[in-house]
């Protein structure tokens, strides 16, 4: 058994920093690394030695990153902040960026229909279930899952030039 302490000083760092390019916030990075070093410690009899521990705990840390940015969190947090002009490092043209930003999406959010206009509000704001959607306004869970899409797809469309790969390929 390795000291984890140890493991940490050499490492924890250097994961930190890898972390952070991919997620583009320290908090999350940190929670990521902190992941990392509990699965290894909790897992390190499977650690076979086969590269490096740095290399190994990379890895691990890389593909935690990738789950992040995978997950339903991180998607509706980046479609949060580009809305609400909120981010954890906000420089002045950054906040002049997102004020553009967030007023050409409300703009284009009252283009869409009010079905559509609802599931998205729903959805990312109310942190509401396509089940829990689907219950509310009394139709298919199905419905609710066109709609998103349909209405990410529109609204997408509405910004123009905008980076919306997060709404145009998500999937439920």
């Amino acid at each position: 058994m390795m000291a984890i302490e140890q493991i940490i000083e050499e490492h924890g760092d250097y994961l930190l920093k890898v972390a952070y390019l991919y997620v583009k916030n320290k908090a999350t990075a940190e929670d990521i690394v902190q992941d990392v070093f509990i699965a290894f410690y909790q897992k390190q009899g499977q650690f076979r030695q086969e590269a490096s521990l740095r290399t190994y705990l990379v890895k691990m840390t890389v593909n935690r990153s990738h789950d992040y940015l995978r997950s339903w969190k991180s998607k509706r947090l980046t479609l949060f902040e580009k809305i609400t002009g909120r981010t954890t490092a906000m420089t002045p043209e950054k906040e002049m960026l997102e004020k553009t930003v967030k007023k050409e999406l409300v703009e284009a959010l009252f283009t869409l229909s009010v079905a559509y206009r609802e599931v998205l509000i729903l959805y990312y704001f109310e942190e509401m279930s396509t089940v829990e959607i689907a219950q509310l306004v009394h139709c298919p869970e199905a419905t609710i899952r066109t709609r998103l899409q349909r209405a990410r797809k529109q609204l997408a469309t509405a910004m123009g030039d905008f980076d919306w790969e997060v709404l145009r390929h998500e999937s439920i």
